[in-house]
């Protein structure tokens, strides 16, 4: 407390002034305790008197921090309070958002913007700008970024530990039997598709994340045809469009596997344009084709990013590539050592659509080869071209009407497929299945296994080409029935000039010989050669390969069932074919899948069995041997390193 002492007219404490003492205008002196009078011991009783006067008149003046929290009329029991930090501001303002995680493990938030639900990851830069956002709708101005980061950190741990667990889709998704196709409008809409039909719908049960680059799909129209795409698809026939709007109808589906689309042609046949209108029509994108990327984590986050993925000007596929689009076309992963730790992975899991441009045939490895579609395009003559701008013109026309098509088809291959079987399933066995259950909705039943299994043998014969092994493998059993020993005497044996063999495509060691063996072997053998490695019992443990001609060759025989013609009839353009031919199998030898009809049977000579003469052996006593066989042994020659 401050003690002021009231002055008198002379300019002194009132107090203290002998002509105010003695005009009778001092006050309160003789009122004071007498323990301030004594205070000034040894003193006068005069000065006493004046001192103790002087406290008295003195006015009580509180500093201006003192007693604030009662003046203010706070409990006079209560702490000081510590003021609120902008990080507890936007925690608090973050409980308007439903928090989950997905299972990965992600934290994801559901807000209500405008009426709508926006899903959007914590981490992302748009639950950034709606929590800013509301910040500055609360105090008037923005966080800092550090109370923004411990903000986000809390809101995660939350999402993570005290919410429910969801899965986020791109594009594309599925709940209960009902698939779910993102619009990607402003109000977060979505398609519905089930066995009865789709509809729009405003609030689809499925969360849907939204990546940079996004466009929206246009509201589909009822009452379209897919024939209307053939006229912006540069396709050499009808089975080329068969299997381009197969892959579309694969792509509409919430799961793989989905092949990859091999688009090959010289310039002008508008190898881009095809790729862009297809993706334009399913995944639409601000950068819709892009260079092939560099590296598999690259690649990866693409596809982390977009449904369908679209590579244009493809000059050739790299060994790490092609085993990388192979995982991205039936399932798989990949995984990189997180930033700044050295412990935490961060996991990539994605099968997603992808479609592949390029001069030349850029698919050459058998195992990318069976998961591929291959389309030739050919030139358009000059007087056929049309400007880009009416192209699309007249394709943004169309667009909603062949989406609705596509839709419809959908509905009844969401119907038939728990129905459908096929005899003999391909490689690709599930788009085969779900391209067989929605053909009827567009074409005979029928139709699509056709032009798969043509498109199926070409793939074979452009892969067995391009091998310089298999080619080789099959100049070398044109006069033998049966080959049998090590992988350093078939280096030895295979037949192959000089020049290919100093190429870097040819190997030079029996290990690798052995590797592309293995690789061309699934080819091979579609083509009527069986590559067979086995290993000896003996002390020794040499291991052995068999190569045997069949008599006949499987690739008259398709995936399911049926060996399908190399052009089909102008009936069965129109009509397609009916379901009793799915069944069984289609051929143009009546008899050819009745096993007792057969002329010639499919027989695989094994070399390792004992048996007796028979007509096999008969018939392959006519080829020149290069050694007289034992008696447990086939005709055939070996050798031993």
């Amino acid at each position: 407390m401050l003690v002021h002492a009231v002055n008198c007219e002379h300019g002194l404490p009132r107090l203290l002034c002998q002509r105010c003492e003695q005009n009778g205008r001092a006050v309160g002196v003789f009122s004071l305790r007498t323990d301030l009078i004594n205070v000034a011991r040894g003193t006068s009783q005069v000065a006493q008197r004046r001192i103790a006067a002087t406290i008295a008149a003195a006015e009580e003046v509180y500093a201006p921090l003192e007693g604030g929290l009662e003046r203010a009329g706070a409990p006079q029991d209560t702490a000081v309070r510590t003021r609120p930090t902008q990080a507890n501001i936007l925690a608090e303002l973050a409980q308007s958002a439903e928090l989950f995680h997905a299972p990965d493990g992600t934290g994801y938030a559901d807000l209500d913007i405008n009426g709508h639900r926006e899903t959007w990851p914590i981490r992302s830069k748009g639950f950034r700008r709606w929590l800013t956002r509301r910040f500055f709708e609360e105090k008037g101005g923005a966080p800092n970024s550090e109370a923004m980061q411990s903000a986000l950190n809390l809101v995660e741990a939350r999402a993570h530990f005290g919410s429910p667990e969801r899965c986020v889709c791109i594009r594309v998704g599925a709940l209960e039997g009902r698939l779910y196709l993102d619009l990607g409008d402003e109000e977060w809409r979505a398609i519905e598709i089930d066995s009865t039909g789709w509809r729009i719908v405003n609030d689809p049960p499925v969360r849907f994340r939204r990546a940079t680059g996004m466009q929206r799909l246009p509201d589909p129209v009822r009452g379209g045809s897919v024939e209307a795409l053939q006229r912006f698809l540069n396709v050499h026939s009808n089975k080329d469009f068969v299997l381009a709007v197969s892959w579309a109808l694969a792509c509409l589906r919430n799961r793989g596997p989905y092949p990859v689309i091999a688009l090959a042609g010289e310039q002008g046949s508008a190898k881009s344009t095809f790729s862009a209108i297809l993706r334009s029509l399913l995944d639409p994108n601000s950068a819709p084709l892009r260079a092939l990327p560099r590296e598999d984590r690259d690649l990866f986050i693409a596809a982390s990013n977009s449904h369908v993925l679209a590579f244009d000007n493809v000059s050739g596929l790299p060994a790490w590539i092609s085993d990388t689009l192979c995982r991205l076309a039936t399932g798989g992963g990949f995984a990189v050592r997180q930033l700044y730790t050295d412990h935490d992975e961060v996991l990539f899991d994605a099968t997603r659509p992808v479609i592949l441009n390029g001069i030349e045939e850029i698919v050459t490895r058998p195992d990318l080869a069976d998961r591929a579609l291959f389309l030739t395009l050919q030139p358009i003559p000059e007087e056929l071209r049309r400007p880009e701008r009416e192209l699309w013109a007249a394709f943004e026309a169309e667009r909603p009407k062949i989406l609705g098509a596509l839709l419809d088809a959908l509905v009844v291959g969401l119907k038939r497929m728990p129905e459908t079987r096929l005899p003999k399933l391909p490689r690709m066995a599930d788009f085969a299945l779900w391209a067989t259950a929605c053909e009827t909705a567009i074409w005979s039943a029928g139709t699509f296994m056709s032009a798969y299994v043509g498109n199926l043998e070409d793939v074979v014969e452009g892969v067995l080409e391009a091998s310089p092994v298999a080619v080789a493998v099959r100049a070398m059993m044109e006069d033998k029935a049966v080959w049998a020993g090590t992988a350093s005497a078939l280096l030895r044996a295979l037949p192959v000039d000089e020049r290919i063999a100093k190429s870097k495509g040819w190997p030079q060691t029996p290990n690798i010989l052995s590797g592309k063996l293995r690789r061309d072997a699934t080819f091979l053998r579609r083509v009527g050669i069986d590559v067979a490695f086995d290993k000896e019992t003996n002390r020794v443990r040499t291991r052995t390969i068999t190569i045997t001609k069949m008599e006949s060759s499987p690739t008259k025989t398709s995936a399911a069932g049926s060996s399908a013609s190399s052009e089909p009839s102008e009936a069965s353009e129109k009509a397609g074919i009916t379901n009793e031919i799915l069944d069984g199998a289609r051929t143009e030898d009546p008899h050819a899948d009745d096993v007792s009809e057969r002329d010639h049977q499919i027989v695989r000579d094994n070399s390792r069995e004992d048996k007796a003469e028979d007509a096999t052996d008969d018939a392959d006593a006519t080829l020149p041997r290069h050694s007289e066989p034992s008696p447990s042994q086939a005709p055939g020659w070996r050798m031993r390193l």
